[in-house]
């Protein structure tokens, strides 16, 4: 692999123990667009494949065979075309089935043989009976072979939940193993800035990651001669910019019909607090349904938005989960979009209102980003925790991040960016101590409040800030775990 690889510690070990097994392999390889699933699996693999195909995005089942077919005669086919998915598997069998004698001399994957296929929900056209013919391969062909690992992947996360990992017929409980690419958290990304020559302050990289999330691919168009802004603009403000137009192929790329999504995901973007489904319902004037309740699903496991239960009387109140938008680079679309085409935009307001106010909002998610980090720095590493937010109260205040410990303390969590260290003012203050007094009394938690500060840079010395035992700062974010 490359020696300049980034993270992926967890899913390289899988991956090792994949190949050190002693049977065959089916592996499930997913996570949203630009996440580096396909940069994964060629640098594990070192590009070294028995075969190896991709989908065409959007393609028509012509394209997709054609994709095929072509992959085959690549593998050494030589057979008419085939017309099904059937025969196209049938065919890849027998080619395989030619060169496995002398490729088990020379493979260099590790011992195993590889079958890659990428972007694999594209094949899957209507009334094209890719899945089932999929199914009828691994069971009557690859199965059988011990040192085979055949790895598909896809960035139609709910397609290759419902129809690989948790699939029905052919392909029940045929996979062996599945990994879900998430992406960079801020250390990955500070340390991925630097091997492209980007050595930017910690704030900075913060910054980043409010517009881009961890997201590889996006963070790889960073260019180091210009500072944040100038690249922000020439990315995504400017005439024909190479992410004006990605929030579209995000969700075309996520979803097979994601008009539907879309709808949702820009509803929810106008609500701080988050919505019930009813709610959702109510807005976009659809029936508060199962089918409403799976694409919710859908998208919280993407990673798009994601689903927060309240807590009363001691319990999870489950039913009466809120939906918020997590994902990063979509909430950043939705707040800026109508600005596209405005040269140099973000550089032209810098530290106005209007950017302030989305800032706060966005480190907000980046710390629920990296919940398991805070947790580390309040030291609960060995302790049972519970997450969860809270909403209550009249006027209604809202906590987003409430750790919960085992040994009765509660974590109420504020979340504040700034340029420097942060001075809690009287409002901030009573805000703290009415938000703790409802909580305790809606709840009816007999748990100690500790009230928790995550700040860029930490509390100023104050009138407030004197009795906060817990302040946490950006510091604590970048942590390796």
């Amino acid at each position: 692999m490359d020696k300049n690889f980034i993270g992926r510690t967890k899913e390289i070990q899988q991956l090792d123990d994949i190949c050190a097994s002693s049977k065959a392999e089916f592996v499930a390889v997913y996570g949203r667009r630009r996440v580096g699933k396909t940069y994964l699996i060629q640098q594990y693999f070192d590009n070294c494949f028995l075969f190896s195909v991709s989908g065409i995005i959007e393609g028509k089942m012509t394209e997709e065979m054609f994709a095929f077919t072509s992959a085959l005669e690549d593998a050494g086919y030589e057979g008419s075309k085939p017309k099904t998915w059937l025969e196209a598997f049938r065919a890849l069998g027998q080619t395989l089935d030619a060169r496995l004698a002398d490729l088990r001399k020379d493979m260099r994957s590790h011992g195993r043989i590889v079958i890659y296929m990428d972007e694999l929900p594209c094949f899957d056209t209507p009334r094209s009976g890719f899945v089932r013919a999929l199914g009828h391969f691994w069971n009557t062909w690859a199965a059988l072979h011990k040192d085979i690992i055949m790895i598909v992947c896809g960035s139609a996360t709910s397609w290759m939940i419902d129809n690989i990992i948790n699939a029905k017929g052919g392909l029940h409980d045929r996979i062996t193993g599945s990994i879900y690419l998430r992406q960079f958290t801020l250390l990955e990304t500070e340390a991925y800035l630097n091997t492209i020559g980007i050595h930017w302050s910690r704030q900075t990289i913060v910054e980043t990651y409010m517009i881009m999330g961890g997201i590889p691919f996006y963070l790889s168009l960073l260019r180091h001669r210009e500072n944040l802004a100038q690249n922000i603009d020439r990315l995504y403000f400017s005439k024909n910019s190479e992410l004006s137009k990605e929030y579209r192929r995000l969700y075309a790329s996520l979803y097979k019909k994601p008009e539907m999504y879309m709808r949702i995901v820009e509803t929810l973007a106008k609500s701080r607090q988050g919505m019930t489904r009813n709610e959702i319902a109510e807005k976009l004037k659809v029936q508060s349904s199962g089918l409403l309740t799976k694409q919710l699903e859908n998208l919280c496991s993407c990673d798009i938005i994601r689903q927060y239960v309240t807590k009363a009387n001691g319990k999870m109140k489950q039913k009466d989960a809120y939906y918020q938008v997590s994902d990063l680079f979509t909430r950043f679309h939705l707040t800026f979009s109508q600005k596209l085409q405005s040269e140099d935009y973000w550089e032209q307001r810098l530290n106005t209102p209007v950017l302030n106010t989305w800032q706060g909002l966005a480190f907000e998610h980046v710390c629920m980003a990296h919940i398991q980090q805070i947790r580390h720095a309040l030291g609960l590493d060995r302790i049972a925790v519970e997450y969860y937010s809270w909403r209550g109260g009249n006027p209604i205040r809202q906590i987003d991040m409430i750790i919960e410990r085992a040994d009765h303390q509660v974590h109420l969590c504020e979340m504040k960016f700034s340029l420097s260290k942060y001075t809690i003012t009287a409002s901030d203050d009573e805000k703290m101590r009415e938000r703790a007094q409802q909580f305790t009394w809606q709840t009816g938690s007999t748990c100690g409040i500790i009230p928790t500060w995550i700040t860029s840079f930490g509390l100023a010395d104050g009138k407030y800030s004197v009795n906060i035992n817990n302040s946490l700062t950006l510091e604590d974010l970048f942590v390796d775990l």
